[in-house]
């Protein structure tokens, strides 16, 4: 009997990812998705701990859902499920509930058991997901309403940064056989996706765990020959994994877009160290130097953390002169949050919220005018940009550049979905305004 489900996806690119394959195999199977979880037989939630405000939306998710619909079967997975699912369990609302929790490492087997009516009445033991050494094999048909495609090509990670509990939700670093990267990108491609973005927990260690010696250069280098009319863009790549093998992708390949997202996460040397982070800000700085170099219009993004223990008046400045120096487009500003388990949160000297959100603000503002600055230094370009499915309030169509400019332009919903020769002409409501110069279908 075909059934109605509800997808809800929390945190990263990674979770986006997997729910979509769990869509993917639920419509194959004949069922259908709906966009209310009030209507839904079954209710597939994808959680996230990477903070506290992750882990609070996932509870508060679940907590809604279930008061919403007394009659669906709610299925919850995703690392805040794997960090404490006794804690969801306990949720007044789930009480006498069909639920059911599946682990990360066995997210391919969600839709079977979500399907079957093996629902456990108590809480089952998750695995410990250090000891997982196997890749799940989720496909995905397309991402629905999504001109661009997240490929995940890796999983966990091996860091173990002092603030960071993703390696005990994740599991230690895995990768996706190349010739499996090469079926998911082909099936995107047919199912019209002009861009794929390949993602993963910690993506620059992919290949380290396969015989076949492969790398994410070599897997970037695979994936823009086989495919020179789609756009291949990476999420994100730890600083010292950027060498000028990668950089020289950018200028052998023009469909490997003109934008990296670095992870920083503090702006002062002793923090760094007590992060756990294996750099220091002038090994970070002489790697921003050489990206723009190679490629002197790339866009770059950077993630940093306010308020990590330890972080006085001294060092707050000290990242906020290195921020504001710095020669990147764009930041994600986070408040540190204590994550129970980890190092960090064992931590003498913790900020207190007031001083963090403080510190987030000054951060956030200096990223508007980074990228306001990085926008009107490309007005009067003419640039490729593929254009999305949304408007604005003015019924404009959205759109990134190669370099990950979010450009505006008025058009016919035939250009949706196309790449089309835009040029670039003002800076409006947080984008640039551009005008199409050739119409290509």
């Amino acid at each position: 009997m075909s059934k109605k489900f509800h997808t809800i996806t929390l945190g990263c690119k990674v979770n986006q990812f997997e729910s979509a394959a769990f869509v993917s195999e639920l419509e194959e199977l004949g069922h259908q998705q709906v966009s209310a979880s009030t209507d839904a037989d079954i209710i597939i939630i994808n959680t996230c701990a990477v903070t506290a405000k992750g882990g609070s939306q996932s509870r508060n998710a679940v907590r809604k859902c279930a008061r919403e619909n007394s009659d669906a079967s709610i299925v919850i997975t995703g690392c805040y499920s794997q960090l404490d699912s006794e804690l969801l369990n306990d949720i007044d609302e789930l009480q006498g509930r069909k639920v059911l929790f599946v682990g990360n490492d066995e997210k391919e087997f969600l839709v079977s058991r979500a399907l079957s009516d093996s629902y456990q009445n108590k809480l089952p033991q998750l695995e410990d997901m250090r000891k997982i050494r196997t890749f799940g094999n989720l496909q995905v048909n397309a991402f629905a309403n999504r001109t661009r495609a997240y490929l995940k090509v890796q999983d966990g990670c091996n860091s173990f940064c002092s603030y960071c509990i993703v390696p005990y939700t994740r599991g230690r670093s895995r990768s996706l056989p190349m010739e499996e990267v090469i079926s998911q990108a082909e099936r995107f491609i047919k199912n019209g996706h002009k861009e794929i973005v390949l993602t993963g927990i910690h993506v620059g260690n992919y290949g380290t765990d396969l015989q076949e010696s492969e790398t994410i250069v070599s897997l970037i280098e695979k994936l823009c020959s086989l495919f020179p009319d789609t756009r291949i863009r990476l999420s994100s790549i730890e600083p010292m994994e950027i060498d000028n093998k990668l950089l020289s992708l950018f200028s052998r390949h023009d469909n490997f877009q003109s934008h990296l997202h670095i992870p920083l996460q503090g702006g002062d040397d002793d923090i760094l160290d007590r992060m756990g982070r294996k750099y220091t800000t002038a090994e970070f700085r002489s790697i921003i130097n050489a990206c723009h170099e190679i490629k002197p219009d790339m866009c770059i993004g950077i993630d940093v953390l306010a308020g990590f223990p330890g972080e006085d008046e001294a060092s707050f400045e000290r990242t906020r002169n290195f921020l504001q120096e710095l020669d990147y487009t764009y930041l994600h500003v986070f408040p540190y949050s204590i994550r129970p388990g980890t190092p960090a949160a064992r931590f003498k000297n913790q900020v207190p919220k007031h001083i963090k959100d403080e510190r987030v603000e000054v951060l956030r503002e200096i990223s508007e005018a980074k990228k306001k600055d990085f926008c009107l230094k490309h007005i009067d370009e003419i640039r490729p940009v593929l254009i999305e499915g949304s408007r604005d309030k003015k019924g404009r169509l959205k759109g990134f550049t190669d370099n990950y400019i979010p450009v505006l332009i008025a058009g016919e919903n035939q250009l949706i979905h196309t790449v089309q020769q835009v040029r670039l002409v003002k800076w409006e409501s947080n984008s640039i305004v551009g005008e199409i110069c050739r119409y290509d279908r």
